[in-house]
């Protein structure tokens, strides 16, 4: 059983509408002690950043970090990818998991590049990296994004994006994986991202 967690941010249903067409179990929760007992858990996101606040309110954010020390397979989506860098300049006071160094920050005002960014983009992987998530997905696929700021291109980065400049598209340390882009909503890539998930040995 997959375990989302419900941050009263998240895109719950079509991330749960896809797991069921690929044919996983998914619950949804807030509840930090069904995080700690789940054998893979999923962070969804959109919005602002400081609604990753709650995930401290609730104590999710203490059961996150045991399941990852633990090895349970997490994944980030959107928000939730941003969560899994040391904070945002969206939201200063509010910090995040950290295991990616570095702040998440604003696309640069250029009269050139609308933002939010909108819309289907190609990953491209970065260069001697290895990614389990990625397995199979060919170099240059499109993705589906939809957002404002962007987390930046530090190790632990293993695809990115080209907006006004390059940008963490998929992160990925040993069984911490995040995106910032949505595979619910990404077709058959993302199909297949969020199934490579779902069969990472834990």
């Amino acid at each position: 059983m997959i375990t989302v967690v419900d941050y009263r941010a998240g895109n719950l249903a079509s991330v749960q509408k896809a797991l069921r067409h690929l044919g996983y179990e998914s619950q949804v929760t807030d509840n930090p002690d069904v995080v700690r007992r789940s054998p893979r858990v999923i962070l969804p996101g959109v919005g602002h950043f400081s609604s990753t606040q709650r995930i401290a309110d609730s104590g999710v954010d203490d059961a996150i970090r045991e399941v990852v020390a633990r090895g349970v397979p997490f994944l980030g989506i959107c928000v939730g990818m941003q969560w899994l860098y040391e904070g945002s300049t969206e939201a200063p006071d509010v910090t995040g998991l950290g295991t990616f160094a570095g702040m998440v920050e604003r696309f640069p005002d250029d009269p050139a590049y609308k933002v939010p960014h909108v819309g289907w983009n190609q990953l491209t992987r970065v260069p001697g990296t290895e990614s389990r998530l990625l397995r199979d997905i060919p170099d240059g696929s499109f993705v589906y994004y939809t957002h404002s700021y962007r987390g930046p291109v530090v190790p632990g980065v293993v695809a990115t994006t080209n907006y006004a400049g390059g940008f963490a598209a998929v992160v990925e340390r040993d069984n911490v994986f995040g995106v910032q882009f949505h595979p619910e909503k990404s077709g058959e890539t993302g199909l297949k991202m969020l199934k490579n998930f779902c069969e990472v040995n834990a």
